[in-house]
C-alpha cells in the first residue's frame, strides 16, 4: 500500500489520498484511514478552540502580529467585486477585491455597493475575516459602513421606553478587524454614531501610521463605541514600511506607502513556505520494513526529518515557498513597497487612463501617449505602460490591471473586449509577459510555482 499526501487542508486530506489497488489487507486499511481521519479532526476542532483562546490572550496586546491558528490554504483565489475609477457604470461597480485564504475572505477596498456585488458573486459574506482600505477615497471606502451593518447584523435600534436586545454584544467574540490609513477608524466610528447604527458584533480598527502622522490618539474627539474594542493598534513605520501587521503561522501582511494625490497604501500577502511534494514511493519501504506507524508520513509532508525502530534517518522532502500577492491601491509611483513585492506570484495594478487610437472612439485627437501619461501621473494614476514597467521591475509572475476608467466598459461586448485587448497589449510590451484586465466578479487562482527554499 501507499499513500499520497497531497498539499491541502487537513480536513480534506485523507479524502484525496490514492490507495494502490494491491492491499495486503483491505480491512486493516479502511480500519486505519479512519482513525486517521477522527485523529484530523479532533485536531482541527483543537485548533479552532487555540485559535479563539490565544486571540482573546492577545487582545489587548499591542504587538504586530496575532497569533492564531489556522489551517493551511488549499487555494488562493481573488474575486474582482468592483474595478471601476472615480464613478460607478453599469458595468464596473467601485473598487473592492476579495481575496479567498481557502475558506477565510479578506476584503481589499470597500466602494460604494459592495455589498450587492458580494450578493452576486460566490463570496460569502459571513467569511469574511479582515478589510484593508488602501486610501480614504471615497470610491474604495463609501461602501465600508453599509458592509459592516450587513456582515455584523446591524440594526437601528428601538422605539423609545422598548428595550433592546441587540445591545447587548458579546465581546468576546472573534472582532472583524480593518487595516487603513490614518483617518480609516474615525470615518468608521463617526459613520456608524451619526447613521445610530447598532452592530452585533464586535469590530476593531487598525491604523498604519507614517511618520508625519500624529502617532497616538485616534484622530476623533468621538469614544469609542460600545461593539469597537479598545484594542486598535497605531501600527508606525519602520524604515519606510509597515512590516508584519499581521502574522500567524500560515500567512503575513505587511504594507508600504505608494504615490497617489493622498496618502496612499500597497498590501503584501505572503504565504509562509509550505511542504514539498512528496513521494510515497521513496518513504513506504523503509516505514514497512521497520513496521512504523503510516502516521509518520503527516511528519514527513511537513519536511521533518524521523528516526525510523532500527535508527534510520529518513528526510521530508525541502518546503517550498509560499505564494505572494501585491495588492496596490491607486498610484502613480508604486516604488517604495518593491522591498516587499519582489518576485510577487501576482500584482494587481491599476491602470486607470489609456492612449487608445482606434480602439476607444473618444479618444482626443490632440492626446499622444505622452500626453495621456502626463495627465495620468497628474492626477495620481497609472497607464497600463507603466503598470507593465512596473510588474517587470518587481519581477512579477503574474500581473492584473484594474481600476479603470468609466470611460473604458467592462462587459462582453465586442467594443469591451477590444479595448480591454488593447490595454493589456499596452502592459504587454513593457512586461514581456501575457497581462490580463480585471472586470467585475472575475475569478483568478494564485497557483504555486515549484520554489524551494535556499
Amino acid at each position: 500500500m501507499f499513500l499520497v499526501f497531497p498539499y491541502m487542508e487537513p480536513r480534506r486530506l485523507w479524502k484525496r489520498w490514492v490507495i494502490d489497488t494491491r492491499l495486503d489487507n483491505c480491512w486493516t486499511t479502511v480500519l486505519m484511514l479512519l482513525t486517521l481521519r477522527l485523529f484530523l479532526r479532533q485536531s482541527q476542532r483543537f485548533g479552532a478552540i487555540m485559535s479563539k483562546k490565544s486571540y482573546r490572550a492577545d487582545a489587548g496586546q499591542s504587538s504586530t502580529s496575532t497569533s492564531t491558528s489556522r489551517s493551511s490554504f488549499s487555494s488562493i483565489n481573488i474575486t474582482f467585486l468592483g474595478t471601476a475609477s472615480a464613478q460607478p457604470s453599469s458595468t464596473r461597480n467601485h473598487s473592492s477585491l476579495a481575496l479567498h485564504l481557502g475558506r477565510d475572505v479578506w476584503l481589499f477596498d470597500c466602494g460604494e455597493a459592495t455589498q450587492h456585488q458580494i450578493q452576486k458573486s460566490g463570496v460569502k459574506m459571513g467569511k469574511i475575516e479582515k478589510i484593508f482600505i488602501t486610501h480614504t477615497h471615497g470610491d474604495h471606502i463609501f461602501g465600508l459602513i453599509p458592509l459592516l451593518a450587513s456582515c455584523m447584523n446591524g440594526a437601528g435600534g428601538t422605539a423609545e421606553g422598548v428595550d433592546d436586545p441587540r445591545t447587548e454584544v458579546n465581546m468576546e467574540e472573534k472582532p472583524l478587524e480593518i487595516y487603513g490609513p490614518l483617518g480609516t477608524r474615525a470615518y468608521v466610528r463617526n459613520g456608524i454614531s451619526l447613521t445610530h447604527t447598532l452592530l452585533g458584533s464586535p469590530y476593531v480598527v487598525h491604523e498604519l501610521r507614517s511618520v508625519s502622522d500624529p502617532q497616538h490618539g485616534d484622530f476623533t474627539s468621538l469614544g469609542h463605541l460600545p461593539f469597537e474594542l479598545p484594542s486598535g493598534r497605531n501600527i508606525p513605520q519602520v524604515d519606510g514600511v509597515w512590516t508584519d501587521i499581521f502574522k500567524d503561522d500560515i500567512v503575513s501582511v505587511s504594507a508600504a506607502p505608494i504615490h497617489h494625490s493622498i496618502p496612499c497604501l500597497g498590501f503584501v500577502v505572503t504565504e509562509a513556505p509550505v511542504p514539498g511534494r512528496i513521494d510515497p514511493k521513496k518513504y513506504i519501504p523503509d516505514i514497512k520494513r521497520t513496521n512504523t506507524p503510516m502516521t509518520v508520513m503527516r511528519r514527513l509532508q511537513q519536511g521533518e526529518s524521523v528516526q525510523l525502530s532500527d535508527g534510520t534517518v529518513i528526510h521530508g522532502p525541502p518546503r517550498r515557498r509560499g505564494r505572494k500577492v501585491a495588492i496596490l491601491g491607486d498610484t502613480f509611483d508604486p516604488s517604495p513597497i518593491i522591498p516587499l513585492a519582489l518576485d510577487a506570484d501576482l500584482l494587481v495594478h491599476e491602470a486607470t487612463n489609456a492612449h487608445l487610437p482606434g480602439a476607444d472612439p473618444a479618444t482626443k485627437d490632440s492626446d499622444t501617449y505622452e500626453t495621456v501619461e502626463a495627465r495620468a501621473k497628474s492626477r495620481g494614476h497609472s497607464t497600463p505602460q507603466m503598470a507593465g514597467t512596473f510588474a517587470k521591475r518587481i519581477r512579477a509572475r503574474s500581473l492584473v490591471l484594474n481600476h479603470f476608467s468609466p470611460r473604458y466598459p467592462g462587459g462582453d461586448t465586442e467594443e469591451a473586449i477590444g479595448i480591454m485587448r488593447v490595454i493589456a497589449d499596452l502592459a504587454t510590451k513593457e512586461y514581456g509577459k501575457k497581462v490580463r484586465c480585471a472586470k467585475d466578479l472575475m475569478t483568478i487562482e494564485v497557483k504555486f510555482e515549484d520554489r524551494v527554499l535556499p
